[in-house]
Formats: C-alpha cells, sequence, structure tokens
C-alpha cells in the first residue's frame, strides 16, 4: 500500500513538472529592437513666415524599430510620436508638443502646422529658437518605448495663436463660480471686477474672488453669448485647453472660495487657475 502511494506522489510531481514545462514553452517573451534613426529635409536655420504658410516645412523619415518576440518580428501595430522642445529641456518641458503619427514612417510639416506646434510650445515670435525633435516608437498601451536620435534645428516662428483671440481685446468671466451669477451683460462693478487685463496680444489675467464650485465662462464683448470660449475635455477647474465654441459647459469653478488668478493664453491655447 505505501508503495502504491509512493507512485502516486512521483507520478503527480511528473504531471505537474510537465505541464508547467509546457506553460513556459507556451509564454511568448519579448527579445528586443532597434532604436529608429530619424532624419530631417533640412537642418539649416528656418524661418517662418505667413505667406509661406502652406509651402512643406520639414519633412521627417526614420527607420522601422523591428519589434521582435520569441515568436518573431511583431505583428502589432507600432505607433510612431515625433517629440518637439526646446533645447536644454531634455524633452521634459511641460509644454513639450508630441505629434502622434500612426504607422507611417514619414511625415510633413506645413509652414503654418510647424509654427502652430511652436506657438504652443510657447516660444516668443520673431527670434530664433533652438529646436529639438526625436522619435517615439511603442507598441499597444505605450510599451516598450524606443527614442530615436535628437534632430537640432535653429527656427525664427511668426506670431500665431492655438485659439482666436478677442476680436475687440475685450476678456469678461461671468457664471454663478463668481458673485455676478450669469449676468450678460455686465454692468456696475461687476464690468470692471470681472474684466480681464489684457498683457500681450494673445495673453489674458484676471484676478478674482470667487465662491466655490459652481460654473463659469468666458466672453469676449459684454452682452453677447455668441463669441464666447469653453473648455475642451479633460480640463479641469485649474487648468486646460479651450477653445472658441457658444457651448456649455463652459469652465468649472474651484471648489473653495478664495481669491483666484485666472491666465488665458490664446497663443498656446491653454488657462491655469490659481488660488492665491
Amino acid at each position: 500500500m505505501k508503495h502504491i502511494f509512493k507512485l502516486a506522489v512521483v507520478a503527480t510531481l511528473v504531471a505537474s513538472l510537465f505541464a508547467s514545462c509546457k506553460k513556459d514553452e507556451n509564454k511568448i517573451f519579448y527579445e528586443g529592437g532597434t532604436a529608429p534613426t530619424l532624419t530631417a529635409s533640412s537642418t539649416t536655420p528656418l524661418t517662418l513666415l505667413p505667406a509661406n504658410q502652406n509651402n512643406v516645412a520639414m519633412k521627417f523619415n526614420w527607420t522601422n524599430p523591428d519589434y521582435k518576440f520569441t515568436t518573431g518580428v511583431s505583428s502589432q501595430d507600432v505607433t510612431y510620436t515625433l517629440q518637439v522642445d526646446t533645447t536644454g529641456s531634455n524633452f521634459t518641458n511641460p509644454n513639450k508638443q508630441e505629434v502622434s503619427i500612426p504607422r507611417n514612417l514619414s511625415v510633413s510639416f506645413t509652414v503654418k502646422e510647424l509654427n502652430t506646434i511652436l506657438s504652443k510650445l510657447d516660444v516668443a515670435e520673431n527670434i530664433p529658437h533652438n529646436i529639438e525633435f526625436r522619435l517615439k516608437a511603442s507598441l499597444v498601451n505605450n510599451s516598450v518605448p524606443l527614442y530615436s536620435n535628437v534632430i537640432k534645428r535653429v527656427i525664427t516662428p511668426y506670431l500665431d495663436v492655438a485659439v482666436p483671440v478677442p476680436t475687440a481685446g475685450t476678456l469678461w468671466l461671468t457664471g454663478d463660480a463668481v458673485s455676478s451669477g450669469y449676468a450678460n451683460p455686465l454692468t456696475g462693478t461687476y464690468a470692471t471686477s470681472q474684466k480681464f487685463t489684457k498683457l500681450s496680444s494673445s495673453l489674458y489675467e484676471l484676478t478674482v474672488a470667487m465662491v466655490g464650485g459652481g460654473a463659469y465662462k468666458l466672453i469676449q464683448e459684454n452682452g453677447v453669448w455668441g463669441t464666447q470660449y469653453h473648455m475642451l475635455s479633460g480640463g479641469t477647474w485649474s487648468g486646460g485647453e479651450f477653445e472658441m465654441k457658444d457651448s456649455d459647459p463652459g469652465f468649472p469653478g474651484p471648489p473653495t472660495a478664495g481669491n483666484y488668478k485666472i491666465t488665458v493664453n490664446f497663443k498656446t491655447g491653454k488657462y491655469t487657475v490659481v488660488k492665491l
């Protein structure tokens, strides 16, 4: 009886070991890839001009990273992202721009497209800037990223904006996140206390008391709803992107009452809200 029991134990162990080996044999392992090599149509200094906005400014090409697994070359789609940043930031600048380019091994940018990228990078117009480009390759869910070499170029952008600036150069805040409620037009002290200061052709700022909760809208013409601005998806009360559109939901107010500084940057298409 003991002999039979021992045989049964050994048989069980062998079966378990065999099953484990079979399981390992079926696993697929990542074996690596080759960082893509990025090339550009030109690396000489470039001045962007509005008159040439439809012309091709730069073209990039890159090599396939050839992701490999134990089963061979990956059949998964490779996503490419061109990263653009100022020299010295090492692609950690919070304003760094990323352009998604699925599947292709090249991309071209017109003068206007490249200028828009630099505008969102928030560099000053009409002066040269040292700009860096690199390519990031990745598989599904941004996995196993591989980075290319860095291409440097001196580029002079022109003034452009991501969001149309207020036509008359004025901007007001109204809504139930402030004491005026959704008054439009704003009158009396509200017409002054909720009017933004124009810091430049594309930058506006307002320090205002907010009640906590609620929401608000930005109107560029006092008494008119049709040319207002509202938050884009993904934004929060403290910041995000916006666009010109006569639509809800506007902007969410901060959760607690207090004095807040609201900055609206039409060049980058971003707003920020900071409690003072």
